[in-house]
């Protein structure tokens, strides 16, 4: 500090503290005895202000430790394991909570700042979140091999489909808005059922209950087996993204962003 600077600043604390804190002579200034007790005190809480700024570092850098994720359910059981299993392994020290909801409400944690970032199969984000699409599947229609559309040589009409009642997840869900929109211009049969999960919805088309439409993600291993049956349905594009939502600023930081950048790596490698 600039010696008028001090000069200012001592002359300052003496009006507040009412005493002379410096003795002033030409030859030079010495703290009074008033003065010495002060700058004892002085130099105690400037020391204890900078313990005080210590602790409050090491407290941010505990909290950055910790990443709350949100997840769909088709994105949480089938991809998150994976995902977080990697970050995990390059990441021991920074302890994970996952939370696992429809689309709708992983939005809403994210919009409300009770997670770091989430992971949606929903076609739409609102604007006032940041995207990044991580991961591409598709829906399909899937039906118990004993059903009567296993036995079909054409594929459904969109309009059949529509009309048909299905097992469903229920409002709110990215599958379930991605097949309202799908069908928006058709009339609708009521639900079958509304179910919470796609592995709920897979085991009661397993059980013959009716067809469903669902991730290729939830049934490939069904379908594989021969177990579940996919029917196609003309015309109708059920192709859809996922994506990972975060709040501003665009440029995402610390552990969530450590996330996103290794499951967007991971995506590009399986595309390649």
């Amino acid at each position: 500090m600039a010696q008028p600077n001090a000069s200012r600043a001592i002359k300052q604390l003496e009006r507040q503290f009412e005493m002379s804190l410096v003795q002033r002579k030409p030859t030079g200034s010495t703290l009074t005895p008033q003065g010495t007790v002060i700058a004892h005190w002085a130099r105690k809480v400037l020391a204890d202000a900078l313990q005080l700024l210590d602790v409050a570092e090491g407290l941010r850098t505990e909290r950055a430790a910790e990443l709350t994720v949100s997840a769909s359910n088709t994105v949480a059981e089938h991809l998150i394991p994976g995902w977080l299993g990697q970050f995990r392994s390059l990441n021991p020290d920074v302890t994970i909570h996952l939370q696992v909801r429809n689309s709708t409400q992983v939005i809403e944690g994210v919009l409300d700042g009770t997670c770091d970032v989430g992971f949606v199969e929903s076609p739409t984000v609102p604007r006032t979140l940041h995207s990044l699409t991580v991961a591409r599947d598709r829906l399909v229609v899937v039906v118990h091999p004993n059903h009567l559309w296993a036995r079909r040589r054409k594929p459904l009409t969109i309009a059949e489909l529509a009309t048909t009642p299905l097992v469903v997840r229920e409002p709110g869900s990215g599958t379930r808005t991605t097949l309202d929109l799908a069908l928006q211009d058709y009339t609708r049969a009521a639900p079958l059922l509304e179910l919470g999960s796609a592995a709920a919805i897979r085991t009661s088309v397993l059980a013959g209950v009716g067809p469903a439409v669902l991730s290729t993600l939830a049934v490939s291993e069904q379908v594989r087996s021969g177990e579940l049956r996919v029917i196609e349905v003309a015309g109708l594009d059920l192709d859809r993204v996922l994506r990972a939502v975060w709040k501003p600023p665009r440029q995402l930081e610390g552990p969530a962003g450590d996330l996103v950048r290794l499951v967007r790596r991971t995506a590009n490698e399986r595309s390649e």
